[in-house]
């Protein structure tokens, strides 16, 4: 049986498979330089593979095509459901509709007198001296505007008027919309209208109605409406790419990654809970593999193609309930990640007075100008040009038939004529590795300040955590991003190129549910707040058990270990910014966790002021079986020191270095080696700066620690 993971990025997808078929792992090893291969105990080994998301000459879906090539299948064989246990998976589908306002067309059936309201939204100012206002584009086509009301209360004051709603809806539904969102004032508490609404779109045949009680229970109409109004905008462009995925996989169990870090069913899945669904199974195998090389306090930094994704883990995951993505606000749990638009697949380039790194990407087609589709200069061929990236230890999946190297000369003279170019303009001689070396510190800075946003701004010493890097490009920059930030350690597991796709095997099944509750914190509510807490607990279960496949028996269901976490989020009266606490029968405890959150974050606490409950939560967690990794055994003499494969030579601190290159699977626990070094393993390479020192573990995880 085969279990997949797997994570669609913007330039590669890749993908880490369990297997106990001793035949698939024996071909596969034949062609190592596309797969790799690591024994585990039981008779099982892990296969990891690389492809390039977008390559429309020979298939369609790259996680399909990457199935069908561990495989061993060709294009047009279907692949047999009974091979494959489960596939778990990370998209960025979503994202990108969101990204590029290309989701369903639909209409907003709103409260009449707030038919604006989302257009308004909150007069937030993002920068308060721009003079020119561009308000982001609505993803609503049409809108209703529905004579009905209750007050806060819950008092009818009007009630709807059936036949008027019919018409309106029967009128939308005519010119060809499917996708609708209801959103009326206060229906958080008192639901009644919205359900007849839905039920007449129903009727009418709208395929996808996202009705604002169920989609975010919580008080407050605008950002209540526009979590509504993504989810309509997005679920239908989801729901075609899961099926399009599950006709592929007949009667196999797919499961897909939630920006809130956890998995679920995929005929559960969700527009509002998929924006981040590829970075968050980053953060999830960052966490959890640190955790098992004993470190709690971590900073998670991913470098792909297209961006970088930093986040903070102190014991828990962080997660953000007001959020807004590609110009769309939404207010779901989601982890509180920090995107930038700095990659591998960077584009560099001057602009007569300064160097300039992104925002835009090469992708995978054309890619970055070694990628031999005739690109522009990218943050990549910085790194080949600087010699920290060699050909013949990248892999070959270059050119039209997919099958060469990088291309290193195009590199050299690309960067030579960009040296020629910049010292036309600025009369500044530079060599071309100079060049290439004054781009990727503009880069790392950039790269630096998004660390900075998610730990120092908000009160955390940066210098006492540990960097746990992966993604494609995370270890070629890892060095120069500690010593911009004044850190000592990185970690780097054995997976950290395709930690992402590692993390969806590594992740729990999770339900979130919430509940607005707007009352003051005072002990005598505590009865209220359980009745509540177990309502909502009842409701993640019924998902779970919703979700769990149809072959499996309730003592299977039983066997999983399942967790549970409730949460209070609080905020003093009056203010409207809200901490998340831990649920304690005593109030007394959560105000002064409260406090000590409020007094790390801003600086100050009010001690006059009394703690209003905006909300509450609790989260369902059903563990999953989850990879083993084996320990390695030491073979080699303590005082035999490892050798390398060649020397290269390394541009780094304004000078060339005679650089070792070593083999990561030549490496063995305890053996140190000094920088400036290069580890290369088949999907990434390690670069080791000058005053740093690598140190392999028995867990085959690799530890660089400043000298």
């Amino acid at each position: 049986m085969l279990k997949v993971f797997a994570d669609r990025g913007g330039t590669f997808t890749d993908i880490v498979a369990v297997t106990n078929n001793q035949a698939i792992a024996d071909r596969l090893s034949t062609h190592p330089e596309r797969f790799l291969i690591i024994p585990l105990p039981n008779q099982q080994w892990v296969i990891v593979y690389k492809l390039l998301s977008e390559n429309p000459e020979r298939y369609q879906d790259a996680a399909i095509q990457g199935i069908r090539d561990i495989i061993g299948l060709s294009s047009n064989e279907p692949i047999p459901g009974e091979a494959i246990e489960v596939v778990k998976m990370g998209t960025t589908v979503a994202t990108n509709a969101l990204l590029e306002r290309k989701g369903d067309r639909l209409a907003l059936i709103i409260t009449k007198g707030f038919k604006d309201a989302l257009r308004i939204g909150y007069q937030n100012r993002p920068n308060i001296f721009a003079r020119h206002i561009i308000l982001p584009t609505m993803l609503y086509e049409q809108l209703i505007e529905v004579d009905e009301r209750y007050d806060a209360h819950g008092q009818e004051l009007t009630p709807v008027n059936i036949e008027q709603v019919k018409n309106d809806l029967q009128t939308i539904y005519n010119t060809v919309i499917r996708s609708c969102a209801i959103v009326f004032m206060h229906s958080d508490r008192y639901p009644k209208h919205e359900q007849q609404v839905a039920q007449l779109a129903q009727e009418i045949g709208f395929t996808q109605i996202s009705v604002s009680h169920q989609v975010s229970p919580l008080m407050k109409l605008v950002s209540r409406g526009d979590t509504t109004v993504v989810d309509a905008y997005l679920t239908p462009i989801l729901r075609r790419y899961v099926n399009q995925v599950a006709s592929q996989l007949p009667k196999v169990r797919l499961m897909f990654m939630k920006s809130d870090g956890g998995l679920t069913d995929a005929q559960q899945f969700q527009g509002k809970d998929s924006i981040l669904s590829g970075p968050a199974g980053g953060i999830v195998g960052a966490v959890q593999t640190s955790k098992r090389a004993g470190f709690d306090s971590i900073i998670t930094f991913d470098m792909g193609g297209t961006s970088t994704d930093v986040a903070h883990y102190k014991g828990e995951y962080e997660r953000e309930f007001n959020s807004e993505i590609a110009g769309a606000r939404m207010r779901v749990p989601v982890l509180a990640i920090n995107t930038i638009a700095a990659g591998g697949g960077s584009i560099l380039f001057f602009d007569n007075s300064s160097y300039r790194v992104g925002p835009e990407s090469a992708g995978s087609n054309p890619g970055p100008a070694s990628y031999r589709r005739g690109g522009a200069l990218a943050v990549t061929d910085a790194n080949v040009m600087l010699g920290k990236i060699h050909p013949q230890y990248f892999p070959s999946v270059f050119g039209i038939d997919g099958n060469l190297p990088l291309d290193k000369d195009i590199v050299i003279d690309k960067f030579t004529e960009l040296a020629q170019e910049i010292e036309a303009v600025t009369k500044n001689a530079r060599t071309p590795e100079q060049v290439a070396a004054g781009f990727i510190a503009i880069a790392v800075e950039n790269m630096a300040n998004a660390v900075k946003k998610i730990s120092l701004q908000r009160g955390y010493d940066v210098t006492q955590y540990v960097l746990c890097c992966f993604g494609g490009a995370g270890a070629q920059v890892a060095c120069l991003i500690a010593d911009t930030l004044g850190m000592k350690k990185i970690f780097l597991h054995p997976y950290a190129g395709v930690l992402s796709a590692y993390g969806m095997g590594l992740a729990d099944v999770r339900a979130i549910r919430e509940q607005g509750v707007e009352q003051p914190l005072i002990q005598a509510l505590i009865p209220l707040l359980q009745k509540l807490m177990g309502s909502l607990e009842v409701q993640g279960r019924e998902e779970f058990e919703t979700q769990s496949n149809a072959e499996e028996s309730a003592e299977v269901r039983g066997g999983y270990e399942e967790e549970l976490v409730r949460k209070v989020n609080l905020k003093y009266e009056g203010t409207n910014s809200i901490l998340a606490v831990n649920f304690d029968l005593d109030v007394v405890r959560m105000r002064e966790e409260f406090e000590v959150e409020h007094k790390s974050r801003y600086g100050f606490i009010q001690l006059e002021k009394s703690l209003i409950i905006e909300s509450i939560s609790v989260e369902v967690i059903q563990k999953m079986d989850t990879p083993e990794e084996p320990l390695i055994i030491r073979k080699r003499p303590l005082d035999e020191i490892p050798t390398s494969v060649e020397t290269v030579r390394m541009f780094s601190a304004d000078k060339w270095h005679d650089t070792p290159v070593y083999r990561r699977e030549d490496l063995q626990p305890e053996d140190s080696i000094s920088g400036p070094a290069i580890i290369v393993e088949k999907i990434s390479t390690i670069v080791v700066e000058p005053l740093w020192k690598a140190r392999l573990t028995e867990r085959n995880h690799l530890i660089l620690e400043r000298l």
